[in-house]
This record gives C-alpha cells, sequence and structure tokens, in this order.
C-alpha cells in the first residue's frame, strides 16, 4: 500500500498557504507543484490559501505577482479566494486569514475554556530575563511562568493594565509521525521552546495557529511543505489534536540548494519566478525543471509535460537530501521546450522580447528597423535549435535588423591573424562571393567556395569563417555561418566585408 495515500481517505485535499510578503520564488513554486501534481495524481483537489496575517509586510503586488506566477505555471487552484473580480471558489472558504479571524479567535476561546490553553501576563523584560537564564543553562524555552496563575492574579494582572497573550499548552512526551517523504520522525515535546503563544495581545494569530486551524476546518489531508518546516510538525500536531481534528499526513520537501550546497536565498541567488520568465524561460521547462528538482520519475526520461507529470508523480520517490539547482540545466531543458514549440506559437512568444532588445538598441543609438512579414517566420530553422531562452533572440538576430553594424577590429583579427591577413582574407573572400552572382548564393553553393579559398591560401579554414562572421554580423558566435549571410543577402554581405576592410585598413 503507498504511504502517500490511503484508500479509506474519499478524497485528497492539499494546498499551497503562500504569504503575499514577496514575489513568488523557486521554492514556493516547486511546493505549488508538487501540491498541485499530487492532487491531480489522486483526483483530489487543489486549494489556494493566502496567509495574509503579516498586515506590515503583505502587498496587493506580492499578491498579483504570486498569483500571476502560479496562472503562467498553469497551476490552476480547484479553490480559492476572489482575485481580480473572480468570484472565490470552493465550499471551505473564506480563502484569506485575514477574513477567517473569528475562526481563530473561536478556536483559541475553546481551547482556553478546555485548559488547553491560558493567558500569559508576562511582560517583555520578564521573557527576557528568563531567556537569559534559560539560554545559560542551555535549555531556552518559556519558563511556564503563568502556566499555572489563579484567577486572582489573573484579576490582578488585569488591573495592572497588562494585555495577555494566550498561550498552547506543549505538554510533555514524544510527538512521533511517519513522513511520506523522511520516514519515522520523532521528537520531544521538551525541545520545542515551551508553551506557544497562538493569539499575540491584540487577538491576532500567529502562524502555528492559523495553519493548523485553517488545515483542520478545510479538511487538509496531506500537508506537502518545505524541510524548513520539519521542526514546526510536532508543534502543528499537537494543535490537531488539541482541537479535535484529524492530522494530515506530512510530506517535507528537500531545501532547493546553491552549486556550493548553501541554502537558495534571495540574497545569494535569484529566487524571483517572474524573474526567469523575464529572462525567456518557458513555462514548459520551468515546470519540467521545478518537478525534477527532488523528484525522479524512475526512468531515464527528462522531458515532460504538466499532464505527464501529473500522471506519474509520487511523492515515494521525492529525495530526502537538498536539491541542487542547476542553471546550465535548465537552460538544456529550456532549449529543449523551444525546439517543441511549433512556429506560429514560438513567433508570438519571440515577439515581446525581440521588442524589448530592439527599443534597447535604438536607445543606446543603433539604427534598427522593424523585420518585415515573414522574415522572422524565415529565420526559424536556424535560430529555433540554438536559443537557450526567448530573452537571447535579439542578439541571435538583430544583425540582420541593424544598419549599419558596429564592428570592434580587434574582434575581427583571428588569434593566430594578423590584420594586414585579415584584410587579405576578407578581400579575397568578397571577391569570390561577388564572382558567384546571385545564382548561387545559397549556403551549400558558398561553403565549398570559402573552403576551396582557404585551402589555396594556405589558411585554416575556421580562421577565415571567423573573419566573416565578425565581419558580417559583429559578433564571434551565430547562427551557421552560410545560413547567416543567406538571410542578409548578396548584396548586404559585400557592403558589410567592404566596410569591416576598411575598418582594419584605418588600425592596421
Amino acid at each position: 500500500m503507498r504511504v502517500g495515500y490511503h484508500p479509506a481517505m474519499p478524497h485528497v485535499r492539499c494546498r499551497i498557504a503562500p504569504s503575499p510578503t514577496g514575489p513568488l520564488h523557486i521554492g514556493t513554486a516547486r511546493t505549488a507543484l508538487y501540491n498541485f501534481l499530487f492532487a491531480k495524481r489522486w483526483g483530489g483537489t487543489f486549494i489556494l490559501r493566502l496567509e495574509d496575517t503579516d498586515v506590515a509586510r503583505s502587498t496587493v503586488e506580492y499578491e498579483r505577482d504570486i498569483l500571476d506566477g502560479l496562472h503562467q505555471l498553469g497551476l490552476e487552484w480547484d479553490e480559492g479566494p476572489e482575485v481580480a473580480g473572480l468570484p472565490a471558489r470552493g465550499a471551505f472558504g473564506p480563502y484569506r486569514q485575514m477574513e477567517r479571524l473569528p475562526l481563530y479567535q473561536a478556536a483559541a476561546e475553546r481551547l482556553l475554556r478546555e485548559d488547553r490553553a491560558y493567558p500569559c501576563y508576562c511582560t517583555r523584560e520578564e521573557l527576557e530575563a528568563d531567556r537569559a537564564a534559560q539560554e545559560a543553562a542551555k535549555e531556552p524555552r518559556y519558563a511556564g511562568r503563568c502556566a499555572h496563575l489563579t484567577a486572582d492574579e489573573r484579576r490582578s494582572h488585569e488591573a495592572a493594565g497588562r494585555r495577555p497573550v494566550i498561550r498552547f499548552r506543549v505538554g510533555e512526551g514524544t510527538v512521533a509521525f511517519d513522513d511520506i517523504v523522511r520516514g519515522r520522525v520523532e521528537i520531544d515535546a521538551s525541545v520545542l521552546g515551551g508553551d506557544l503563544v497562538i493569539l499575540r495581545s491584540d487577538a491576532t494569530p500567529l502562524y502555528h495557529f492559523t495553519v493548523v486551524v485553517d488545515d483542520a476546518e478545510m479538511a487538509i489531508t496531506h500537508v506537502i511543505r518545505g524541510e524548513d518546516h520539519l521542526s514546526n510538525t510536532p508543534k502543528h500536531i499537537l494543535l490537531f489534536q488539541a482541537l479535535g481534528a484529524d492530522v494530515p499526513q506530512f510530506a517535507h520537501l528537500p531545501l532547493i540548494l546553491n552549486p556550493d550546497r548553501s541554502k537558495m536565498s534571495k540574497r545569494k541567488s535569484q529566487t524571483a519566478i517572474r524573474d526567469y520568465f523575464a529572462q525567456g524561460f518557458v513555462r514548459e521547462a520551468l515546470v519540467n525543471y521545478l518537478a525534477l528538482l527532488g523528484w525522479a520519475s524512475g526512468t531515464e526520461e527528462e522531458i515532460f509535460t504538466l499532464d505527464e507529470l501529473a500522471e506519474r508523480f509520487e511523492l515515494e520517490r521525492v529525495h530526502a537530501g537538498g536539491a541542487i539547482f542547476d542553471r546550465e540545466r535548465l537552460e538544456w531543458l529550456n532549449g529543449q521546450w523551444i525546439r517543441r514549440l511549433p512556429a506560429d506559437e514560438l513567433l508570438d512568444r519571440l515577439a515581446p522580447f525581440l521588442q524589448a532588445d530592439f527599443d534597447a538598441k535604438r536607445g543606446s543609438g543603433l539604427t534598427v528597423r522593424e523585420p518585415r512579414e515573414g522574415e522572422l517566420r524565415a529565420l526559424l530553422p536556424i535560430v529555433q535549435e540554438r536559443l537557450p531562452t526567448l530573452g537571447a533572440i535579439g542578439d541571435v538576430v538583430d544583425f540582420l535588423f541593424i544598419d549599419p553594424i558596429r564592428v570592434d577590429p580587434a574582434l575581427l583579427v583571428p588569434k593566430k591573424w594578423d590584420a594586414l591577413t585579415t584584410i587579405d582574407g576578407l578581400t579575397a573572400a568578397r571577391a569570390a562571393i561577388a564572382e558567384r552572382g546571385d545564382v548561387a548564393f545559397e549556403a551549400d553553393e558558398l561553403e565549398p567556395v570559402l573552403r576551396d579559398l582557404a585551402a589555396e591560401r594556405g589558411w585554416k579554414a575556421g580562421d577565415l569563417f571567423m573573419a566573416i562572421r565578425v565581419a558580417v554580423t559583429g559578433k564571434t558566435a551565430t547562427p551557421p555561418l552560410f545560413d547567416t549571410m543567406v538571410a542578409l543577402g548578396r548584396e548586404r554581405t559585400l557592403e558589410r566585408l567592404a566596410a569591416a576592410i576598411e575598418v582594419l585598413q584605418g588600425v592596421a
């Protein structure tokens, strides 16, 4: 029997619960994807819940970024809040925590009535003094100063104007659970930091309390989240039990690490999903890569659609060890997906990136013309196989639309040539091309002519071709040289060769 799903469960329900205090990042996106895939794998429900109780840091802009990012990745939720004028979906709302405050208050009052929680009147100074003493004794936990106050003592504190927080009684013993990814986990309650604050003195709830109340009220069956929450799980299990709720199954995903095995963070790494879209990573590749970032398919295959992932996804195949974020592999996957795109769709996706590149170049003083109808489509066969990202399109094809191009004399001269040899090579190449006329200006006609020229003059063909490439494009790396020349056309190729020769003559 699978650990991740029990047939007695009538319906799988799992959720992603981001806080709109920052943009959608790699870690949250992967967690959302795994929840989505698990729900789809078992015909369950994927829920979006916004944890917006951090009023000071939550913003509408961050919420929009998160929602837009999930949409772009194709992770559509079955239940969730009202967004962009569309009504909320699902029978377990509201799906924003700030709209659920009465639920937290009611749950806290119930725990107070049952003496599973109590008001704590400790001042900041008292807590700091206790903390210092406990750290010295290497026992960092709440000392329990208010855990057993009498009614008179509580009334005295109230009369003195002290406003209490509400603490949950953690108790003693061992908290044990079977994690779908990590197996059996057992943690002694003595290391949990003592009785837990669940409501602040202004009655606003804290994370550990809200997440449990919400998961219980929304009938969440599986909590799939990052490994950094593993130490929180015993607290949450105790709260589930105190509330008389079913304890969901837990699966703690491996951390995402940099290549040096440090934790991926916005301070050291590019983590915002929007940045990857802005650079031209396609949603298919991002989803594909995020799925493989900690999960193994059990086969040699690496290319999966979202539907294929949903058919195969199993939490038991998620690794417990850290997942290394490898940008080169992501770019490779992205290139694979770009090559799979139909021509019309690829052109649509490339258009904004090419326009942005052209606008930037015009801003730097270059003269850039707009591509004529059909011109970009004709280029697809020579560029689609070479694009690592959509954002690379400008650098790959801009030489076709810029006149005049800027040629760096230092790049024109191959490493084993000097300026005079390069002038000689470009002059001879230009003459050979001019002699062929328009009829023979095709890639398979140009290459043998220029190879023969190199052989006759005792040059390495690679040196001659590099000089020609820089002369006609201004770049050392482009699509295949002869296809590039054909795309430019005979007259523009001859003009650029002549211009390059002139540039070199000015410095030789």
